[in-house]
């Protein structure tokens, strides 16, 4: 049956209602990937048990096979039955799930997990998220769900249903449509150590609201291997390059502004670091798609969500 249709190929796109939450859930079932709303942003989902449905996620993103996917689940007991929690993680999983927080917890034995998701790591990335699209999805199906971001490895990261189309087409064979994404960043990871904590990769739970929780501060970081998504040097990049802490632009520049500075777009005119974290892929991705040879961002502080604003921009930066 036919829902809907798009322009760039086989794709469906689709309001995220619940005639179309149980299609992708059918899909999702037969082995397939389906695009699917967050808060964080669009995630391309397939179960997680199974390796040839996990392999169409790492081939429509054209994504290494050494980083490691998220697995998403409905709530901790089902990450319970995936991973160990030692009493910090489940500190950890009862204050800030479902919300944007992963843990990289050491994977069970026994856990039904394909290994192309842990990137045959002895870890495993969980996260419970609080859309009700993918609440929805995760409790009809039944399925533990690997969902990185819906995008080309290495791409702007998509927070609206037409930055999936644009950026993947035909290659997913729905795409559901929950609006744009709430918080804009993908989630804060935290390692949970013997020793300790280690955040991977800053987003929108900060260490700051962690050591609220846990009473203790992060471990310093340590090493260059990757433990899970968002961990390369270069990341979240658009085609053209990327100017950071720019008072203003130069000839050719498209600029995102921030605060007083206004810009060709602007992030949060009244310096909100949450609204800007919410507008940032989507600012990105106006700016890919303009005329202009290059892009410049404005200052943002480093401070609560915007260390983890300026995370992105730095792998964005990079060639």
């Amino acid at each position: 049956m036919m829902f809907g249709s798009n322009t760039l190929g086989n794709g469906w796109v689709l309001p995220a209602d619940d005639a179309a939450i149980t299609a992708a859930m059918e899909l999702l079932r037969s082995g397939q990937i389906v695009a699917i709303p967050t808060e964080t942003v669009y995630g391309l989902a397939a179960d997680a048990s199974n390796a040839d449905a996990v392999a169409k996620i790492y081939a429509a993103k054209g994504r290494p096979d050494f980083n490691p996917l998220i697995v998403h689940v409905a709530d901790q007991l089902a990450a319970e039955n995936l991973a160990e929690f030692s009493p910090m993680a489940h500190q950890l999983a009862q204050a800030f799930w479902p919300g944007p927080l992963t843990l990289v917890l050491p994977l069970r034995a026994d856990a039904d997990i394909a290994g192309a998701v842990t990137a045959g790591l002895p870890t495993i990335a969980l996260r419970c998220p609080a859309h009700p699209v993918m609440q929805a999805l995760l409790k009809k199906t039944g399925l533990n769900i690997a969902a990185p971001s819906a995008n080309k490895s290495g791409g702007i990261s998509p927070t609206r249903a037409e930055h999936v189309l644009a950026g993947l087409g035909g290659a997913v064979p729905m795409i559901l449509d929950g609006g744009p994404c709430s918080a804009g960043l993908e989630s804060t990871i935290v390692a949970v150590r013997d020793n300790g904590w280690q955040i991977l990769r800053p987003g929108p739970v900060t260490a700051a609201d962690i050591e609220l929780v846990l009473r203790t501060s992060p471990l310093k970081p340590s090493g260059n291997n990757i433990e899970a998504p968002g961990q390369l040097a270069s990341h979240y990049a658009p085609s053209k390059l990327l100017r950071l802490n720019a008072i203003q632009p130069e000839p050719g520049e498209w600029h995102i502004g921030f605060g007083a500075m206004e810009g060709n777009d602007n992030l949060s005119a009244s310096g909100d670091l949450a609204q800007a974290a919410a507008n940032l892929f989507d600012a990105l991705h106006r700016a890919d798609a303009s005329a202009a040879l290059s892009i410049s961002v404005a200052p943002i502080p480093h401070e609560g969500i915007g260390v983890a604003i300026n995370d992105r921009l730095q792998r964005a930066s990079i060639p």
